[in-house]
């Protein structure tokens, strides 16, 4: 039978509230009575590791994540792999979502310091002059994840945007397509800029012109998907187009459906992400899948190492990720 707060309280000679401030690491507790507490719940098994992880070496054992776009289906599986690492290590999780505003995820970056978490996990709205540098001024171990900060010494986890984007690319290439119209991310974002670097290149290789008429870089939201498909498909439609990323491919989708376009026959949709539903249409769209999970890990292991050795070298992880041709 597990023990409880009033066990703990009974044995420290305290009351429960003492025990709450003592175990949260509250002020107002002398030493002595948090000592006695501290030892009561290791002796009860109440929570020992945590508790004492916490409070002996007087560091939170809560780690932030800060994600851009809790819509984003991307973040689904990446936040749990985050939760996982962090809880088999015995750290709680803050999630938080800036979606895409700076404003907001300078608020949230305050709020993570004054909590004293002990690292932050991040996808930042921007690759400079990202307030997350008030992190690294107040002792906060910084992970990005998906995106880079340029002007940050702080370790990374990305995939290999322009490359799988130039793969893709060439699939289209490969398979007869010439007019090859894209809509990616912004390029103050290092996905955003990456994609469309290995999309232009691939088609540069090939000896092929790209046609700015039909390439965009957008906030990458399902709404701006919609909305450049449209402006896309007023003009010549190109015969296959990219979405740089799942909101966009869905946007792109609901554009091509309202024009009463079928796929393949009058234009070919590709999506830089994997969701459900891309496997789901007919036909099914071929698509770059990204290691979501893997990403979420590895970002967690190296943040929680970043923390056990502050001055280690900084490292950078580049994650492969995979083309998926469907029919």
């Amino acid at each position: 039978m597990s023990s409880s707060i009033k066990d703990v309280a009974r044995l420290a000679g305290v009351s429960n509230a003492t025990v709450s401030r003592a175990l949260g690491n509250k002020p107002h507790v002398r030493p002595e009575v948090r000592r006695r507490v501290i030892e009561a719940a290791e002796e009860l098994n109440y929570r020992p590791s945590r508790v004492a992880r916490s409070l002996r070496v007087q560091r939170s054992n809560i780690l932030g994540l800060i994600i851009s776009d809790i819509q984003n289906p991307f973040f689904t599986s990446l936040v749990r792999a985050v939760e996982d690492t962090a809880y088999n290590s015995e750290y709680a999780l803050f999630l938080c979502n800036s979606d895409e505003e700076t404003e907001k995820e300078e608020l949230y970056i305050e709020l993570l310091i004054a909590e004293q978490v002990a690292g932050v996990i991040i996808t930042p709205t921007s690759e400079r002059d990202n307030p997350a540098y008030r992190l690294l001024e107040a002792g906060i171990p910084v992970v990005t994840v998906d995106r880079r900060m340029l002007d940050l010494p702080v370790d990374a986890v990305v995939v290999d945007n322009a490359e799988a984007t130039r793969s893709l690319t060439q699939h289209l290439i490969d398979n007869g397509h010439r007019r090859i119209g894209a809509i990616f991310g912004p390029k103050k974002m290092t996905t955003g800029r990456k994609r469309y670097e290995g999309f232009v290149g691939a088609m540069r290789e090939n000896g092929i012109a790209v046609d700015d008429d039909i390439v965009f870089c957008v906030p990458p939201k399902e709404k701006q998907g919609f909305e450049y498909t449209c402006r896309i498909l007023e003009k010549k439609p190109p015969t296959a187009l990219i979405a740089g990323n799942n909101l966009l491919g869905s946007g792109a989708l609901s554009a091509i459906r309202a024009a009463n376009l079928t796929i393949p026959d009058d234009i070919q949709l590709t999506v830089f992400d994997d969701p459900s539903w891309t496997s789901l249409v007919s036909p099914p769209l071929t698509v770059v899948s990204q290691p979501t999970y893997a990403l979420g890990r590895t970002a967690a292991e190296l943040l929680l190492r970043r923390i056990n050795e502050p001055d280690g070298p900084i490292q950078e992880v580049v994650l492969k990720s995979r083309l998926i041709v469907r029919s």
